[in-house]
């Protein structure tokens, strides 16, 4: 019988995406940490049900700590009277140097940290992380005239290879 390669990626893996984040929110770092789940959470998540849209993460420092709040991940039907609850916070594991390190960026007026990504990487649930500002209205205006005109260029690009 072959071996198994383990070096093999799993692309059926689900990766969640907030992109209501990047609209709302200038992203200026990023850090990868993990995350505290329960095993229906984690099913429920490999089956695809996940809601990254309000969550925000809050910094403790004694002891120091990160707390995710607020994202939906639903029951796991077949887990029945052992399932979770779909809205309860979540620890997020990171060392100290990085929790302090964060905390330190979340104290300067209008800077929060925000889940951006969750995914599953070598069987661990991850969550991207952003350290990131509010957008004004008039940035929301710019980055939208901006991905516009992106289209249209790449739809007069598209025009032009056909012919």
């Amino acid at each position: 019988m072959a071996k198994k390669n383990k070096n093999k990626k799993n692309n059926h893996s689900p990766v969640f995406d907030n992109r209501r984040a990047r609209h709302d929110y200038f992203v200026e770092d990023t850090l990868e940490v993990g995350i505290v789940l329960e095993g229906s959470e984690v099913k429920s998540i490999r089956d695809g049900n996940c809601s990254l849209k309000e969550g925000y993460i809050s910094v403790d420092l004694d002891p120091p700590r990160l707390t995710l709040h607020q994202i939906d991940i639903p029951p796991y039907q077949p887990a029945g009277a052992l399932n979770h609850r779909p809205k309860r916070d979540r620890m997020l594991l990171a060392k100290k140097r990085e929790i302090e390190r964060l905390a330190r960026s979340v104290d300067i007026k209008g800077v929060t940290l925000i889940p951006l990504k969750l995914y599953f990487s070598g069987g661990f649930a991850k969550i991207q992380l952003g350290i990131c500002k509010g957008k004004a209205q008039h940035d929301k205006r710019h980055s939208i005239a901006e991905r516009e005109n992106q289209r249209d260029l790449q739809r007069a690009m598209s025009q032009k290879m056909k012919y």
